[in-house]
């Protein structure tokens, strides 16, 4: 098992058995990249389809099992993973660069996802009896698995976003195959071990790591996958959307957000100030729920801007292990390099620069940045497009319709929050906010496991993810009628 230490030969699972492949790769610390975390395999297209064609298999007697089997598999998983919450965090935070009080909380809140789908799993997808039109007919309409599920997650929540995509699908008796994030083979394989030993039938749980175009690739093409959930970029969203939909799967997306917190005059600046820094910069500001975008009412613009400055010299940023840590590391180089891009982006644009945008060093080397924080206009490309880093800029608005105007004025629509001691504002906000979620003097980032989450726009597609919607997606309606 993976717990503080390296471990090497970190393997495919595929049909109850674990796999080496030709190629491998490494997954590195970005508190220390000196540190090697996971040595696995890689999966190329035709281990891909082996596990497809495993879940194709298991998934007649899957789907068919007793709802109590599948709750005790997925409450097996959910036990283990909150009585290893601190060695998996340590992991977390070692592959991904969590500071080791979020990765935790991270996996404890995956455990949690388990043990409410094994409750989901006995509860059932809600089917009903109808009355007919017609005398001496009954009609009842129930909810069936859908069958084999591919499930594509990013490397930003390495075990909460895999929980709430497999526990549902298990839970409602699909088959599943699971591509994690390369960046985070360590933390895929770590829950997939857990998973292989919580009794399931061969097949109906299988891992495939690699990289997006060989693995990803067979998942979408493959006519034998019925359903896709993916979590990832637009760009990547769009194109797996285009395939399978093209030969009729189901497709679940969820593709970032560019979240707004409006900050209204009669607002309580600290609470304000302390939900535009755990919303936009915690977790690195690695979250498709961070509020990059901080809408402020004139009248309090300059005095929350001087308190947000003031508040962001005090966040310590280091090794995502130390002691009293705000914020780790961005997620590797690349991330890095693309983030400083962003602050060149805005400079170029003629964005305000108020603290930050650099790159740091520390005791050991890694990709660490100072947050930034940036006076910007509408129109500027860091007020329009997700960053997904350490950045956020500033927009002033006259007055409370403007500050909704700007909030809505974006091809996304995840989330987004409002800071206000107004009720007739907040509850107008939470109407007419187009967006999947809204927060009233909250941190943007920040969500329940038990309610659905997802947006509108170019933020998602398809039903939500979590909570008793997901049965939306993990399941298919059938309507029966009989002679009585």
């Amino acid at each position: 098992m993976i717990h503080g230490e390296l471990h090497q030969n970190v393997r495919q699972y595929i049909n109850g058995r674990w796999e080496t492949s030709a190629t491998t790769g490494v997954s590195a610390n970005p508190s220390d990249t000196s540190e090697v975390v996971a040595e696995y395999a890689r999966a190329d297209r035709r281990q891909a389809e082996a596990a497809i064609r495993a879940a194709t298999e298991a998934f007649p007697h899957w789907s068919h099992s007793t709802p109590q089997r599948r709750a005790d598999v997925l409450d097996r998983i959910g036990t283990e993973l909150l009585a290893r919450k601190d060695d998996l965090g340590m992991l977390l935070a070692r592959e991904e660069g969590k500071t080791l009080v979020e990765a935790v909380a991270e996996v404890a809140r995956a455990g949690q996802i388990f043990k409410f789908f094994a409750g989901e799993a006995l509860r059932g997808g809600g089917g009903e009896n109808v009355a007919s039109v017609r005398a001496g007919v009954q009609v009842d309409v129930t909810r069936e698995p859908v069958g084999v599920v591919g499930l594509i997650t990013p490397w930003n929540s390495p075990f909460v976003v895999p929980a709430w995509k497999i526990a549902p699908a298990l839970a409602h008796g699909n088959s599943v195959v699971f591509k994690p994030a390369e960046l985070v083979s360590g933390c895929g394989w770590a829950l997939a071990e857990i998973i292989s030993r919580a009794a399931l039938p061969a097949g109906a749980f299988n891992l495939v790591m690699g990289s997006g175009r060989e693995a990803g690739q067979a998942l979408v093409d493959s006519p034998l996958v019925d359903a896709l959930s993916f979590t990832g970029s637009m760009a990547n969203g769009e194109r797996i959307l285009q395939v399978a939909a093209a030969r009729r799967a189901k497709v679940q997306l969820e593709t970032g957000g560019k979240n707004a917190l409006v900050v209204l005059a009669d607002a309580d600046l600290d609470r304000a100030v302390d939900c535009a820094v755990q919303g936009a910069y915690f977790s690195a500001g690695q979250r498709c729920t961070a509020s990059s975008r901080l809408i402020v009412e004139s009248a309090v613009h300059d005095a929350f801007v001087a308190k947000l400055r003031q508040r962001l010299k005090t966040l310590k940023i280091g090794h995502a292990l130390e002691r009293g840590v705000d914020i780790g590391p961005v997620a590797d180089e690349d991330r890095l390099a693309q983030d400083l891009a962003w602050v060149d982006t805005a400079r170029e644009e003629g964005a305000e620069h108020v603290w930050g945008g650099e790159a740091l060093e520390r005791a050991t080397a890694g990709h660490y940045m100072s947050p930034a924080l940036f006076l910007a206009k509408p129109s500027h490309r860091i007020a329009r497009e997700e960053i997904f880093g350490p950045l956020a800029c500033v927009l002033r608005a006259d007055d409370y319709d403007e500050a909704l105007a700007l909030c809505n004025d974006t091809p996304f629509g995840l989330c987004a929050g409002i800071c206000t001691n107004s009720l007739k504002h907040a509850m107008h906000f939470r109407r007419h906010a187009v967006v999947g979620m809204t927060m009233v003097n909250l941190p943007t980032a920040g969500v329940d496991f038990h309610v659905p989450f997802g947006g509108r726009k170019g933020s998602g597609y398809g039903p939500r993810e979590q909570g008793r919607h997901a049965a939306e997606f993990y399941t298919t309606v059938k309507t029966g009628y009989m002679l009585a």
